[in-house]
């Protein structure tokens, strides 16, 4: 949900702060006067040598020796924070000229400050500078970065198991938690400011690790959060309709990705080509790539690693990847969906494009069942019977393809659904969500998700128009209901299944807060499955992961 953040409200009353943990513990210091020449500024006198070892864009979070960079908010202008950042030990502040006139009116600024047209544009890769966060002599962790729609939480936590299972020492970066050698940390972006970013890789680096993954987001790009990280390997899962709040097309959408997949930004790249997207992206990327498809040759064409003889295993699928000079891999996922097929050959192909030996990767993968990991909030399954599934998907896409995955073969069985759709995001993608679970599901229970600022009940009215539209016209033997608030709609479906039915609560996922009218109200769709299956006298299955 705090994907959404805009890019310059990191000082805003009502920001986040970034969470502490972040930072190498010791960082050579960086002249002022190499910082200005580095953004094109001489700085004269005693300020040249002024000794920067941080940097930060928020001023609750800065550390003595750094640079405060104030932007432009939604709401306030982070130069009217620079006091508090002096007074936590700032050194110096770098701003726009909207900012210099603020700090100009202020009394009591007493640090050097630099002044650029636009701070966002070169505020990474001073991160890059500052931190020295990859370094050239080969002491730097392997960096693998995910970019799509759907997967890539899944495939970043898939990396890293497999990463594990080669003996590799790993840290993590994505919407779940943020692991750098020592306790995960909770994350409040899919991808952190990057201010933080470098910081982690440099801590990645001081504590010894030999590889990490993260998540990258549009909004990542769009916002210049990875600006100056430079990845090993990239992989791309799909692109479907999401964040056209943002992009406003699906071009610009696919625009922003394949930023992405540039000499500037990475050495290699693992590509997905079982949409069109894919397929665009393989031909036009500016960097090696290597192609990945998970479906019939006949629908994706030939690519250089295809996915073939896929076949149920227990509630997952295992299946052989194929390369097009024959290497073959035999392959296990124990999480359900053939959409978890694709993030586990793309996760397997990333590490194989890294530099890993086929060899040494199957008998990782026999020895460890890596692609079995649990991912918070990604088709965790609550119990077994009835089987309660809870799940992040929030597009249509993705809730398609959760229900599709849930379906059980036995013609008895029902599925029922759990879902909204979030406020202040992108509004056609409403109706859609609604006809899918018309489509796919028994029962449809429409609820809220986080609303934000927007009027629930408008929200759900667009979502119940889509599964009602497609019931009557397309003649659907569904059930469709509006249940709110989300706890009471998840205690209703539970009342409503029997041991052999599915419920999917969809949407949400991993996230503990529910965000309405401005205020955070505490809702885990996990603890609150649990709660409604045990007072119904159903069995839940043990995990100490479920209410992280």
């Amino acid at each position: 949900m705090s994907e959404h953040i805009a890019p310059g409200t990191a000082d805003a009353p009502d920001g986040q702060a970034s969470p502490g943990g972040f930072r190498p513990t010791a960082v050579a210091a960086t002249e002022l006067g190499a910082i200005g020449r580095w953004v094109g500024l001489t700085v004269a006198g005693a300020a040249a040598d002024v000794h920067v070892t941080g940097i930060s864009l928020n001023s609750r979070t800065v550390e003595r020796g750094d640079l405060y960079v104030a932007l432009p908010g939604s709401a306030r202008h982070g130069a009217d924070f620079a006091s508090t950042a002096i007074e936590s030990g700032a050194v110096a502040v770098l701003t726009d000229d909207a900012g210099a006139r603020l700090l100009a009116l202020a009394p009591d600024i007493s640090v050097p400050v630099l002044v650029v047209d636009e701070p966002r544009a070169v505020v990474g890769r001073l991160s890059a500078l500052i931190y020295r966060s990859q370094a050239t002599d080969g002491s730097s962790p392997s960096l693998f970065g995910v970019t799509g729609t759907n997967g890539k939480t899944t495939t970043t936590y898939f990396v890293n198991s497999l990463l594990q299972a080669l003996g590799k020492r790993t840290g993590l970066i994505g919407t779940i938690e943020i692991v750098a050698g020592g306790d995960p940390i909770p994350s409040l972006l899919t991808t952190p400011e990057s201010t933080d970013v470098h910081a982690l890789l440099a801590l990645m680096r001081e504590r010894g690790l030999d590889a990490a993954s993260m998540e990258v987001s549009s909004h990542a790009v769009s916002f210049r959060r990875v600006d100056g990280v430079v990845f090993d390997v990239v992989g791309f899962t799909n692109l479907t309709q999401d964040h056209l709040d943002l992009h406003g097309t699906m071009e610009e959408y696919f625009r922003t990705k394949a930023e992405l997949f540039t000499e500037e930004r990475a050495r290699a790249a693992v590509v997905t080509v079982d949409d069109e997207w894919g397929r665009r992206l393989a031909a036009e990327a500016g960097l090696p790539v290597t192609t990945l498809s998970t479906l019939p040759a006949a629908l994706s064409g030939s690519a250089d690693w295809t996915v073939t003889e896929p076949r149920p295993r227990g509630l997952g699928t295992e299946f052989t990847l194929r390369s097009s000079t024959g290497v073959e891999l035999r392959v296990h996922t124990g999480l359900p969906g053939s959409f978890n097929v694709s993030n586990a050959a793309l996760a397997l192909v990333m590490v194989l494009a890294g530099g890993a030996d086929p060899a040494e990767v199957q008998a990782a993968l026999d020895a460890s069942d890596p692609f079995t990991v649990a991912v918070p909030g990604r088709m965790q399954l609550v119990s077994a019977q009835p089987a309660a599934v809870v799940d992040f998907a929030h597009n249509p896409d993705a809730l398609a393809r959760a229900l599709e995955a849930v379906r059980s073969t036995d013609p008895a069985t029902r599925v029922i659904v759990v879902f909204g759709a979030t406020g202040q995001r992108d509004q056609g993608k409403r109706p859609s969500m609604g006809a899918i679970a018309a489509r796919l599901a028994d029962v449809v229970i429409v609820s809220d998700d986080d609303p934000h600022d927007e009027d629930a009940a408008t929200i759900r009215a667009d979502v119940l128009v889509g599964a009602t539209d497609a019931k009557e016209s397309e003649r659907l033997d569904c059930q469709i209901m509006e249940v709110f608030p989300r706890d009471e709609a998840i205690r209703k479906a539970v009342e409503l299944a029997t041991a052999r039915d599915t419920i999917l609560v969809a949407g949400r996922g991993h996230e503990v807060w529910q965000e309405v009218k401005g205020v955070n109200l505490a809702l885990d769709d996990r603890v609150e499955l649990r709660k409604a299956l045990t007072a119904r006298g159903f069995t839940v299955l043990e995990d100490d992961r479920i209410e992280s």
